[in-house]
């Protein structure tokens, strides 16, 4: 297939974003930003500002070129980058500079939800679609997506299912684990599909490479009465794996046996979720410490740490946002060694539309499901090279220049809304961050706001309706593997 030329753009820590669009009314958008950060931001573990230089950082952005709401991604060692664009497995070997569709025929035709996942061992890159709510269709190639092998009904045991999320893991020596150890000559690592089904989260273990998934089922505990929508999964080198489940107190789900058995471990009581919330998610580092990012109840990004393998947590919730964003959804992280994290999320700096008139007519508090047609989010990027001292540092980016959504996002599938220019769920339920083995990070996001909404000095939320898929990742900055020190531009 042609590769397609996309618009490759330098956004620069020095960034500056500015413009008054008038007053808030119902017909006249708030400016785009009110703080005078100009999109730069280093803070405390309070989202405080300290006297601190920011990291000297430079984002590439990539233009994938298709529509790509909740969009994932993953790097190959070869540097093949894949972007799951609905139901293509899109590929830039050329960092970011062009992109095609990979799939054959072997893959899925259409999705009702997507998502993808690159082995960090192996190279096996998995392009897998939920097939209406009846069963999932599984792709995988390990020839940088040259050629592709599919299971077009890999559901587990119990089909019907929903949210679905895969990922690899380490074996260990006790549980499915055992198994594992036996039948890792055919495919080194475990591999973990989870979804929800009514209430309950169903995650299952396959032997062979994701070709089947043979053992497991419901999440016994917390996904029989909390609800069964899930985060990604997670996995440790150590072999721990994490499941985020998406309630009111935040919550991982541990496993240390391959899926065999699951504790729940709960934090961040003094920060909570918002109502309705988008999930979580876990990143860990190369000695297996654990770091928990979510949404708070006050719409900032907080984090929880633990330094046991998931085995306890802080109950002190640090935030990492800055007081600045006063909205934020779609936490995504990742990490390398020690205290080595990136978080990206969506956010707003309109701290003056707060306790105006949302879009159901009552006072509006921050969150992202109710905002004003005059709220603008951006997209955002932290890195932190200390996350686990007692006091860290937070060095964080806006890196759009124009907003990705302008007015409120559908957060609830089941309760969208909106006051202008048709559903608002746009965006769908998430956005991803991987880095590679060089340690560098990569954010894959859907852009609302494109074109004409892009250029205009005030657009409005009927303006906001694309998902076209985006990349940005680091061009210039330190590598989340200190080795590598600092890195140069891919191209």
């Amino acid at each position: 297939m042609q590769a397609k030329a996309v618009f490759l753009a330098l956004i620069v820590a020095t960034v500056s974003l500015s413009g008054c669009f008038g007053d808030q009314t119902d017909e006249v958008v708030a400016p785009e930003v009110e703080s005078n950060s100009n999109g730069t931001f280093v803070t405390n573990k309070s989202g405080m500002a300290v006297n601190e230089p920011l990291l000297d950082m430079e984002f590439f952005f990539s233009d994938v070129g298709e529509d790509g709401p909740e969009p994932s991604l993953g790097i190959t060692s070869s540097g093949c980058i894949f972007f799951i664009a609905m139901e293509k497995p899109m590929r830039s070997c050329d960092g970011g500079q062009s992109w095609e569709n990979s799939a054959d025929i072997t893959q899925a035709p259409f999705t009702s939800d997507p998502y993808g996942w690159v082995d960090p061992v192996t190279d096996r890159i998995f392009n897998i679609h939920m097939m209406g709510l009846e069963s999932t269709w599984i792709g995988w190639s390990d020839n940088d997506g040259e050629s592709w092998l599919g299971n077009p009904h890999d559901s587990g045991t119990t089909p019907l299912n929903d949210h679905i999320k895969l990922a690899t893991g380490p074996w260990t020596s006790s549980g499915y684990g055992a198994i594992g150890g036996i039948t890792s000559t055919f495919y080194e690592q475990a591999v973990y599909f989870c979804y929800n089904k009514g209430v309950g989260i169903f995650c299952f273990t396959s032997y062979d490479g994701g070709a089947t998934f043979e053992t497991g089922g419901q999440i016994y505990g917390l996904a029989s009465s909390n609800g069964g929508l899930h985060g990604a999964i997670t996995t440790a080198p150590d072999g721990t794996v994490y499941v985020t489940p998406r309630v009111e107190t935040p919550t991982v789900l541990v496993s240390k046996d391959n899926g065999f058995s699951w504790d729940e471990k709960t934090m961040g009581t003094d920060a909570k979720t918002p109502n309705p919330r988008k999930n979580s998610e876990v990143a860990t580092d190369t000695e297996s410490n654990a770091y928990h990012v979510w949404t708070g109840a006050d719409q900032g990004i907080y984090m929880s740490r633990s330094i046991d393998s998931g085995e306890s947590w802080e109950q002190e919730s640090l935030r990492i946002s800055p007081v600045e964003v006063i909205s934020t959804t779609f936490p995504q992280t990742d990490a390398g060694d020690p205290g080595r994290i990136a978080i990206t999320y969506l956010g707003s700096e309109n701290a003056s539309l707060l306790g105006t008139t949302d879009i159901d007519g009552n006072n509006w508090t921050g969150n992202g499901h109710y905002a004003p047609n005059g709220v603008h989010y951006h997209l955002y990027i932290t890195y932190s090279l200390n996350a686990l001292d007692e006091n860290p540092t937070f060095h964080t980016m806006r890196v759009t220049q124009d907003p990705v959504q302008v007015g409120a996002m559908c957060l609830n599938s089941g309760d969208c809304r909106s006051d202008q220019g048709g559903s608002n769920r746009n965006l769908l339920d998430f956005n991803d961050l991987h880095i590679d083995r060089e340690g560098r990070v990569y954010v894959a996001f859907a852009d609302g706001c494109i074109a004409e909404c892009a250029s205009m000095d005030a657009p409005t939320p009927a303006d906001s309706r694309a998902s076209m898929g985006g990349m940005y990742y680091l061009a210039k900055g330190p590598s989340l593997f200190e080795e590598n020190g600092e890195l140069s531009p891919l191209v």
